[in-house]
Order: C-alpha cells, then sequence, then structure tokens
C-alpha cells in the first residue's frame, strides 16, 4: 500500500490526479463502463487473477490503485524493475499468513521465466490474486501458464475527449491539481496537447505541469499554442515489440491491397519509431516477390534497388528509395502465383512418394555418364523452332504453377497454356 499514499504536492502532477475511486476514472469504457463485469467484480471485491496490458499512461496502476482502496484483501505492491525473487518469496510468505491477499506486479513483462515460474504455484492454489500490469502482449511476455490462469484485459489510449477532460478537471482542482494556479489554457493549445500526447494521460498531465512551471517563472499570460508547442516539441510513439509487428503487418497488407496512402503511412510510423529501415527493406522485398510477382517483374529489381540504395547511403535519404519502392509495389499488378508454385510443390515433396529424375534428364558430364544410360535421348530446346520441343520433365506430371490474368503473367498464362495444349 505504500506504492500508493504518496499524494504531497511534490510529487509529480500525473501521480497526484491519479483517480482515487471508479467514478473519477477517465477512458476504458469497454471494460469499465457500468454493468461490465470487470467494474462488477472491483465493486464486489471478488476480482479474480488479472493480466492488464496497454500502452502507458491509460490507467493500468491507476486501476490497481483503485482496487487497493476498495479491498479488504491484503494488497502487496511489487515492481518488477527493482524487485527480484527474494522480494516475490517474501511476498508469497505474507500472502499464506493472510486470509486473502492480493499481488499487484507493475511491469510484470520484466520479470524473466524463472520468477514467473516461482509465481504460478500460490496463483494456481488461490494462495494469491494476481494483478500484473504490463505495456506488453501478455502472449509474447506472460508465461503461458500464468497467462491462462488470469483474464486478460486491454487497455487502449485515451480518446482525445477524454484526455481534455482530465486537463479540464486538474486545472479546476484545488487539491491535487492546478486549481490554485488558476491557469488559462488556450483551447488551440488544449487540443494540441490531447492530439501530440497520443492517448497516453501522463504525457498530457507532464506537458500541463511543465507548461505551468514555465509559466509561474517567466510570468508569461496564459498556456496559449506557442508553449504547448514548446513543451511538447515532438510526438512520442508508443512503439514496443507488439507494435512492431501490428506495424510491419499493417504496411505489407496496405502494399497487398493496393493502397499506397496506407503504406507510406505505416513506413512513416516505422521511421519515426526508429524501426530497422534494413528491416523495412528485406519486408519490401519479400513482398515484391510474393504479392507482385511475375504480374511486374521489375517490382522485385525495384525493391532489390531500395534495399542496396539504403545500406549504402542510410537514413535520413534511405526513406526516399524505400518510399518508392513501396509505391511501385502497391501500383503493381498483383499475382501471388509464383508464392503459390513454390507452396504447391513444396507440398508435393513433403508428402508424396518422391519422384526420380528420369534418365535423359540427368547429368552426362562425368566419363561413364553414357554407360548408366544418363543424358541419353536429351531434347536441346536451342535446336527446335521458337526454342521449345516437347519432352518429358517431370515423370507423372502434374502442375503446382497457375499464371493469373494480371499485368506480365497474362502473357504466361497464354503461352503456357500453348504449350500445355501440344
Amino acid at each position: 500500500m505504500e506504492l500508493f499514499k504518496s499524494s504531497n504536492k511534490t510529487a509529480p502532477l500525473a501521480w497526484r490526479m491519479q483517480p482515487r475511486t471508479l467514478e473519477e476514472f477517465i477512458g476504458q469504457t469497454h471494460i469499465l463502463g457500468h454493468g461490465g463485469p470487470l467494474r462488477e467484480a472491483i465493486e464486489k471485491d471478488s476480482i479474480v487473477s488479472l493480466i492488464l496490458y496497454g500502452p502507458p499512461g491509460t490507467g493500468k496502476t491507476a486501476l490497481a490503485h483503485i482496487i487497493a482502496q476498495r479491498t479488504k484483501a491484503l494488497f502487496i505492491s511489487l515492481n518488477a524493475v527493482i524487485s527480484g525473487l527474494s522480494d516475490i518469496k517474501e511476498a508469497l510468505k505474507k500472502a499464506r499468513d493472510a486470509t486473502r491477499t492480493i499481488l499487484f506486479i507493475d511491469e510484470i513483462h520484466r520479470f524473466n521465466k524463472l520468477q514467473q515460474d516461482a509465481l504460478l504455484p500460490d496463483v494456481e492454489t488461490g494462495n494469491v490474486i494476481l494483478i500484473g500490469a504490463s505495456t506488453h502482449n501478455p502472449f509474447f511476455s506472460i508465461i503461458p501458464a500464468l497467462s491462462s490462469r488470469s483474464m486478460i484485459y486491454q487497455f487502449l489510449p485515451l480518446k482525445e475527449d477524454e484526455i481534455k477532460t482530465l486537463i479540464e478537471r486538474t486545472l479546476s482542482d484545488k487539491e491535487r491539481g492546478l486549481g490554485v494556479c488558476t491557469i488559462e489554457v488556450a483551447p488551440d493549445a488544449m487540443d494540441f496537447i490531447a492530439r501530440m500526447s497520443d492517448g497516453d494521460a501522463r504525457r498530457a498531465l507532464n506537458a500541463l505541469e511543465l507548461g505551468s512551471f514555465i509559466i509561474g517563472t517567466t510570468h508569461r499570460g496564459s498556456y496559449d499554442i506557442e508553449l504547448a508547442k514548446e513543451v511538447l516539441q515532438k510526438k512520442h510513439l508508443y512503439y514496443n515489440e507488439d507494435e512492431h509487428y501490428n506495424t510491419i503487418s499493417a504496411f505489407i497488407k496496405s502494399m497487398r491491397g493496393s493502397d499506397p496512402d496506407a503504406a507510406l503511412y505505416w513506413m512513416a510510423k516505422m521511421i519515426e519509431a526508429g524501426e530497422d529501415p534494413l528491416y523495412i527493406a528485406r519486408r519490401i522485398v519479400i513482398c515484391a516477390s510474393e504479392d507482385v510477382g511475375n504480374a511486374d517483374p521489375r517490382a522485385l529489381q525495384t525493391a532489390v534497388a531500395a534495399l542496396e540504395a539504403v545500406e549504402s547511403i542510410g537514413m535520413p535519404e534511405g526513406r526516399i528509395p524505400l518510399a518508392q519502392a513501396a509505391l511501385y509495389i502497391a501500383m503493381a499488378p498483383k499475382s501471388n502465383a509464383s508464392y503459390s508454385g513454390i507452396e504447391n510443390a513444396l507440398t508435393a515433396v513433403r508428402e508424396e512418394r518422391t519422384k526420380k529424375v528420369p534418365s535423359h534428364l540427368k547429368s552426362a558430364h562425368y566419363s561413364g555418364a553414357q554407360r548408366l544410360g544418363s543424358g541419353i535421348g536429351y531434347k536441346y530446346p536451342h535446336n527446335y523452332k521458337s526454342h521449345f520441343v516437347i519432352q518429358e520433365y517431370m515423370p507423372h506430371k502434374k502442375r503446382f504453377f497457375y499464371p493469373s490474368e494480371e499485368g506480365y503473367e497474362k502473357i504466361f498464362k497464354k503461352r503456357l497454356h500453348k504449350r500445355r495444349n501440344l
């Protein structure tokens, strides 16, 4: 409980303004709305083990604060950043001496497998009710044995109007907020803070606190848009492992779906978040083959050229060839025939009886090859009209490649149809 008792005036504004009740809680209405199961469980003090995950500043720790105030159970809190295995053992020992215990672990994803394993027996037997808060997807960061025994709730970034509500409440709160300072925040400045905080309540309140300090020390008039831009010089992007995979997925699917604007947006997000540009380039190369293929063979050439350009010139200039390649692929005709063809062939190799190489296709470039019949009867296509001759290239012929009607593959399809008919 000591974790939650600091409400003095020297504590950061974001800490002081944490909600004390569910009624004060802003955001997460999808899980904390009236009549919802989680809200009901908290109000009745009957919660089960929970994993709360989502971006910073969305209320995970604040909700634990509210549960701590409401529950009649022993409430023990740990922070995984500074706690070790001995702290876990001590907390579990206290829990065994109590009737009912809630163990809150902030940043639980920072616990390694050994530390998480140490929690498992007591969670499984009900000795403790676990509440874990994490900015990482629990399916990546929490061992399956713990996540499967917990209800998992995803916290979403706050909406802009929710951030504004929080700012207005802070400005009027004389006990914990800035009410005694009588700071006037211009409407456009408030809009700017709400937008640039990107759903992070803590970032919004930090910007409000810093701006109020500047006003107090420089005697500026009001919190205007210029001050807001000065305080929030650059938008902070939440970009963890979960966002990494989700954003690259959106990028690839936008190129595949022929949406150049979406492809540029997701690429820009990755670049701004500090994603490895070579990783982006490699994904463009893969998309060029998998989703464009021979509908436009130049897509792969463009993608490989972009990869080489980024390796050569680096960033930030490398963003230009990356954008060029992504746009080319987004606008190119699409076909996954190359991808499907190799997958079909691999399935046949893996699941069917292996076909032997016909004798006339075997290598004849060694002494004694003819004595084994290797290469005998092979017809050299360039000796025939149109550089094509009918002969067997695979026993028990089976089709794997089905060219599309898109782009250059339409020519492939027409040519292949003619030859197959022969």
